[in-house]
């Protein structure tokens, strides 16, 4: 759960800000975010998020937002598993709309060169060292067969041919599109270093992954310095999920402090 909690605040922040849109369900009046492109079968924790906003309410109802629930749980989830932990700031509110054709355009995708993604995490405010650092969240987690089968089969100049063979025996050519692989194969349950360490041997999962690291790109020397010293990693990730939690947030009179995380009052 702590790769989901993390990636649910990182999708939310991603798209019109940290305004927890992307818990909203679908209504005759709400285009819901959670099938959107980059989301559809692959977002969870909502029922985690659920669970801690029922609870919060009945101590203080109408007081503490779905989206700085959404922040502290994905700070809470890096601690839990051995990551950093870092002071949350709050005070966001919930947004009463959400916005999928925003997630469609502002999402990274699993295809992204680094071009693209430096362009995106540019558009949100953060910079070259705080995108790197904050795709080390892949630390953690799984990602569905149909978002790396075109890297294990068609790309063959820029992985590793044992960890490709491995790869191809779990996802098939055809079909399985919902098989999953770890990001990190040997500590997938514990964040760690170890997912630089892997794009230095070519072992990263995703296309997007791995052109973090080309051999000569303008992001490798981030990435040896990642995977040789992993306080460096731990301290940058935390200050990167802080800065990340302040794009666009409502405050003030904006938006609303939803008593359900899943629908407007």
């Amino acid at each position: 759960m702590a790769a989901g909690l993390i990636r649910l605040h990182f999708h939310d922040c991603f798209v019109h800000g940290c305004d927890a849109s992307i818990l909203l369900d679908q209504t005759p009046t709400i285009r819901t975010e959670k099938t959107a492109g980059g989301n559809n079968m692959s977002i969870t924790g909502f029922e985690a998020i659920d669970a801690a906003k029922a609870r919060v309410e009945k101590i203080c109802p109408g007081v503490v937002s779905c989206a700085d629930i959404v922040a502290v749980a994905a700070r809470d989830a890096s601690a839990y598993v051995g990551g950093p932990t870092w002071n949350v700031k709050l005070g966001r509110r919930d947004s009463t709309s959400a916005y999928p054709d925003v997630a469609v355009t502002d999402l990274p995708s699993h295809n992204d060169d680094v071009e693209t993604l430096i362009k995106r995490f540019k558009g949100k405010g953060l910079n070259v060292r705080e995108m790197v650092a904050l795709s080390g969240a892949h630390t953690l987690g799984d990602a569905q067969c149909s978002s790396f089968r075109d890297r294990i089969y068609s790309d063959g100049a820029n992985i590793d041919g044992a960890y490709a063979g491995v790869l191809r025996r779990r996802c098939p050519l055809v079909g399985g599109d919902n098989v999953t692989a770890p990001f990190d194969p040997v500590t997938p349950d514990h964040f760690d270093n170890n997912y630089f360490r892997d794009l230095m041997r070519r072992r990263g999962l995703l296309a997007s992954d791995q052109v973090l690291y080309s051999g000569g790109g303008v992001t490798d020397g981030i990435v040896r310095e990642y995977g040789k010293l992993a306080g460096r990693f731990r301290d940058d990730f935390a200050a990167a999920m802080v800065k990340m939690g302040e794009i666009q947030p409502l405050t003030g009179s904006a938006g609303q402090i939803r008593r359900i995380c899943g629908a407007v009052n």
